[in-house]
């Protein structure tokens, strides 16, 4: 009979083991669970395909917009940007077209443009409405305790527009600081499914990477908690595509793509392997933008003298 029991445990083992086998599940360094979802997520990197070299689409010539710092595209107004200036410049959000003609200004009322670098398009407090998102958040002597980012529900392009300035009046102000230490940044992102904002410094490698958690209850919180490292640098833009699968991450001289796949979270993603896309070199760019139908991304340099500056679009091709 013990023979029999004997016999019986070795059986059940040798079952447990062949499902455990089985799984595609494994375990990281700190316990946690690889979830088929990244693998899935590494598959669809593999399998990524290729993006055309930079079509150079119109020259910016704008005095208005000699300090260009970030991108975005515009959901309310389909292929239109939105763009701003940096440090020191009016507190005004611009409305491009292809052709980087100027169709819209929105003057953000009681907002400071102290060092204004990136801009985002998200989800916001009213389900179903885009909010564009204001990072200010340079601080090149890292000296400023606090950064900030604007948020105001996306306006509309009318032909009026035109003619006059746009005074957005409800404008929220989100005040946060880094919970170690304080220091420039240039980037930051929305996840579209959690609302979660995340802030990439500039200059050390590799960089690091801050998350401010939101909730229902009570939104954002005050300090944006260190979650991470990305082993690159000098990270100047970055952006989420529509749906929150895909992330380009951008420095001054290459473009980095990140993939995500069914519930993982940006920190599983961003330990994904990440590839290289095309970039084309700009004479200063420091901005990036997915299209709206993820179909390829932007990117648009500060002018300089004797340089000519386009807004440059990168076709998503087939495999």
């Amino acid at each position: 009979m013990m023979r029999t029991f004997l016999l019986y445990c070795n059986f059940a083992l040798l079952l447990l083991m062949s499902s455990c086998s089985g799984n595609n599940n494994s375990i990281t360094e700190d316990g946690s669970s690889i979830k088929t979802d990244e693998v899935k997520a590494q598959k669809e990197t593999d399998s990524l395909g290729h993006f055309s070299k930079g079509k150079e689409l119109g020259l910016l010539k704008s005095k208005k917009l000699e300090e260009v710092s970030g991108l975005a595209a515009s959901v309310a107004n389909p292929g239109m940007l939105w763009t701003h200036n940096d440090s020191g410049n009016a507190a005004e959000v611009y409305l491009i077209d292809q052709n980087t003609s100027i169709k819209m200004t929105c003057v953000l009322q009681g907002a400071n443009n102290r060092d204004w670098e990136d801009i985002a398009i998200g989800p916001g407090p009213e389900p179903g409405k885009q909010y564009i998102y204001v990072g200010d958040i340079g601080d090149n002597l890292a000296t400023h305790l606090h950064k900030f980012i604007y948020r105001f529900e996306e306006p509309v392009y009318s032909a009026d527009a035109e003619k006059k300035k746009t005074i957005i009046t409800k404008v929220d102000k989100i005040s946060f600081s880094l919970s170690d230490e304080r220091r420039d940044s240039e980037a930051f992102f929305i996840d579209p499914k959690t609302r979660d904002i995340y802030v990439i410094s500039k200059w050390k490698s590799p960089v690091d990477l801050y998350q401010l958690k939101y909730t229902e209850s009570k939104g954002y919180p005050d300090v944006a908690q260190h979650i991470g490292t990305l082993p690159i640098s000098t990270v100047v833009a970055s952006d989420f595509s529509r749906d929150g699968t895909e992330l380009l991450v951008k420095t001054y001289s290459k473009v980095f793509y990140f993939k995500r796949s069914g519930d993982m979270t940006v920190q599983s993603m961003l330990k994904q392997r990440k590839v290289e896309l095309p970039y084309k070199q700009e004479p200063q760019g420091e901005a990036i933008a997915w299209s709206t139908d993820g179909k390829g991304y932007y990117t648009l340099s500060e002018q300089q003298k004797n340089e000519d500056v386009h807004l440059l679009y990168y076709e998503r091709e087939s495999n």
